[in-house]
């Protein structure tokens, strides 16, 4: 496996544990659809939250939820929408996180965006 695939499996556990560590629920991990995929789709009470990791290990080039792009927000939507109509939620509460992290042998900095964006379709 690629080393850049290693971090970023690696940030989706660290993800994962915050997560639950903050009282989520972790219903699916790399959920997709066709060439669409969410990293984590977690609960929070009634609310259905669809994350997206992003894990690098600096912040030399800008920290990692400035490369979410318009087109993956965009993509996330859709497989949001999609999964919602796969499990027949419908009247379901969503909202679309970012987990940011920053991880490497001297640091492991977890930043939560919550209500990260609005996509558009």
């Amino acid at each position: 496996m690629a080393q850049h695939n290693i971090t970023g499996k690696n940030g989706e556990d660290i993800a994962c544990a915050f997560l639950i560590k903050n009282g989520y629920a972790i219903l699916e991990r790399n959920w997709r659809s066709g060439k669409n995929e969410v990293d984590i789709i977690s609960k929070i009470g009634s609310l259905l939250v669809f994350i997206e990791v992003k894990t690098r290990t600096s912040s030399f080039f800008g920290y990692p939820e400035k490369f979410v792009s318009p087109t993956q927000q965009k993509s996330l939507a859709k497989i949001a929408d999609y999964y919602c109509y796969v499990k027949k939620l419908s009247d379901v509460e969503i909202r679309y996180d970012i987990i940011s992290i920053i991880s490497n042998k001297k640091q492991e900095e977890v930043h939560h965006i919550i209500d990260a964006f609005f996509p558009k379709f």
